[in-house]
């Protein structure tokens, strides 16, 4: 008995609904845009000292030589617009303000096409002194303008919410006309199909990167062997530790262990997305990029891929998070005790009604019939 084959109307109606129906992974998307945010926010403060040997007219690579460069790439930035260092402190300080306002999500739509400029300009300005992090962060703001990544963890969330709540109650405006009311529809539907192949590719990106990633290792003799790693612990410039290096590089079998898995979780990563397999080899890239960001000293590489990650983590995760947390919080939280030699106090009787007879206190008989005393007394 053969498969029975669906019908290719179906496929592209699944399709069009997945693509039409609803935005897909907002809060994925809102972790993203905190995530980069904070990280791009980390790098302009760390760097302030040295910003005028990186990007002012300090810097080996002249604002000339990027702008002759620039000619030849089609790159452009804003701060080669001037050579003078009141530029440099203007842009510099706006793009710490791009960077927090984006991290906060406050109107979104236009601070994530400021945060890509910002992060084009300053990656284009300093092409040499970038790495493999920086190259990321810049691939994640450009596909971050597409995404709705306010709608959720953001100042616009609240003032959503806000407005919603002062208009509770209030009566509606009715929509003025089937022209207006399609625009409107029309402008939803749009934003929901920017937004979702935004995320999609996303997702993409971050599986050509790691497939990529472990094709090549694989051609390599060093990884074949499982000695990889031991000659990237012994990397000057990436030694920030030595100590710690000559530690771990002492654990040969754990070396070799931990290079054959790398290889192994980068080329399969493309291929678990689609079952729970996906979660413990999340877990397990995340503790090898801790490792890099400790042994190696790349907490910036580290940090865009641990964000990156995050996208293939579905809402209701996110969702659980709170009441994880308070869940912890209230084991956490001792339970009330008791005094010593307290005793529980009995439940006190509430004063009888006129005219009925009284109850009679514990301990103590039942009261005499005051009728019948009466009688017997005549």
């Amino acid at each position: 008995m053969g498969s029975e084959q669906i019908p290719s109307t179906d496929r592209y109606g699944a399709l069009r609904e997945l693509l039409t129906g609803r935005p897909v992974s907002l809060y994925a998307a809102s972790v993203l845009r905190i995530g980069y945010g904070f990280l791009y926010l980390g790098f302009l403060l760390r760097e302030f000292p040295h910003r005028h040997e990186i990007w002012g007219p300090d810097s080996p690579w002249t604002p000339a030589l990027a702008r002759q460069l620039f000619g030849q790439t089609g790159w452009s930035s804003f701060l080669t617009l001037s050579d003078d260092r009141a530029w440099l402190e203007l842009c510099y300080t706006a793009a710490v303000v791009t960077s927090t306002l984006f991290l906060l999500g406050w109107r979104t739509r236009i601070t994530s096409v400021l945060f890509a400029l910002v992060v084009t300009s300053f990656h284009a300005r300093a092409i040499f002194m970038t790495d493999g992090g920086d190259n990321l962060i810049l691939l994640m703001s450009l596909c971050l303008v597409l995404t709705a990544c306010g709608r959720r963890w953001s100042l616009d969330a609240v003032r959503v919410r806000t407005k919603a709540a002062r208009a509770d109650g209030a009566p509606q405006e009715p929509v003025k006309g089937p022209l207006v009311r399609e625009l409107r529809d029309a402008r939803i539907t749009l934003t929901t199909v920017v937004h979702n192949c935004g995320m999609f590719l996303i997702a993409a990106q971050v599986c050509f990167l790691y497939g990529s990633a472990g094709l090549y290792k694989v051609q390599g003799a060093m990884w074949g062997s499982g000695t990889a790693l031991h000659y990237v612990l012994h990397l000057e410039l990436f030694r920030p530790w030595p100590a710690l290096s000559q530690f771990v590089d002492a654990h040969t079998t754990l070396i070799a262990v931990a290079g054959y898995m790398t290889v192994l979780l980068q080329v399969a990563f493309p291929f678990v997305l689609f079952g729970r397999l996906k979660y413990p080899v999340l877990v397990m890239l995340l503790g090898m990029h801790l490792g890099i960001a400790v042994l190696m000293g790349l907490p910036l590489f580290s940090g865009a891929m641990i964000v990156a990650d995050a996208v293939f983590l579905p809402d209701r995760f996110y969702l659980f998070l709170p009441h994880l947390y308070r869940r912890l919080a209230r084991r956490g939280r001792p339970a009330p005790r008791k005094a010593a030699g307290a005793a529980p106090v009995p439940a006190q009787a509430g004063p009888a009604p006129l005219g009925s007879p009284a109850r009679p206190a514990e301990g103590e008989g039942p009261a005499p019939d005051t009728v019948r005393d009466r009688s017997a007394a005549r």
